[in-house]
């Protein structure tokens, strides 16, 4: 366990393992599901998925899938007009090195790491229920790609805990996203305790402490916004980044986003 990030071996990750790697000299990290098998499920841009090719150059989080896989058949196999991608885990990692997400972790644990996107307080669900969630949403999609609202990261989270935000907030339930908003409001939001930090060194300290306590905050294992949403109802839920599709093709919006209402209701009920 890395103050960075928490590197692996192959021979250490198992099925139903959130995964990552890091891309452009650690500007940002790729997420995806091992599943077994050398296959690795994971969310990327449509367009980046429309003729089975992932270019590292359209998309900030792509995971740069050569058009043909020398060793598997299937690996690019994905449904039409849809983000979600099986790929081997070659190709997932390209040249890049391997590092497993870590679920669970101490509030000490997670303050002490330096970037976000590398682990949460909340809880995995047992490896099972995870592939399953990360298969049903190779066959059905997981709504639109957002590189701060849903991304790479966002799906993995939601295929290892079932969690989902019912709120438009912004942000998503990524730790890379809330790393990049952080920074900036640590900088902004320290600025008034200006007076109290004794020189550069103490402002540094400030914007830091700022900053882990914007990461902390954010993290889906303490955010109150959250809920568990069964796969099956994941698509009704996500109805709201859908609906202009759907409204192409004749389909009513508000039936879409009925399970998301419901599960509402039930949370201001509680």
């Amino acid at each position: 366990m890395g103050l960075l990030s928490n590197r692996v071996e192959r021979t250490e990750i198992k099925a139903g393992d959130h995964i990552y790697s890091w891309r452009a000299a650690y500007t940002y990290s790729h997420h995806g599901i091992y599943v077994g098998g050398s296959k690795v499920v994971h969310f990327t841009r449509k367009k980046d998925t429309s003729d089975g090719i992932n270019s590292s150059s359209s998309s900030s989080l792509s995971s740069g899938v050569p058009s043909v896989c020398p060793t598997f058949p299937d690996c690019g196999f994905h449904q039409s007009n849809s983000g979600v991608i099986l790929s081997c885990l070659d190709c997932f990692l390209g040249n890049g090195s391997l590092y497993c997400f870590e679920y669970g972790v101490p509030p000490s644990v997670f303050l002490a790491k330096v970037r976000g996107g590398t682990c949460t307080t909340a809880e995995s669900d047992p490896p099972e229920t995870v592939i399953n969630r990360a298969m049903y949403l190779l066959q059905n999609g997981f709504g639109n790609y957002d590189v701060f609202e849903n991304n790479c990261e966002d799906f993995a989270l939601y295929c290892k805990t079932g969690l989902l935000s019912l709120e438009e907030l912004g942000i998503g339930r990524s730790g890379q996203a809330s790393s990049f908003f952080g920074v900036p409001l640590a900088a902004l939001f320290s600025t008034p305790f200006k007076l109290l930090a004794a020189g550069p060194v103490g402002m540094a300290t400030v914007t830091a402490g700022m900053y882990c306590a914007g990461r902390y905050i954010t993290d889906i294992g303490v955010r109150k916004d959250v809920v568990k949403v069964a796969v099956e109802d994941l698509t009704a839920n996500l109805g709201w980044r859908r609906c202009p599709m759907e409204r192409a093709r004749g389909k009513d919006c508000d039936a879409l986003a009925s399970v998301a209402s419901i599960e509402e209701e039930k949370r201001q009920h509680l």
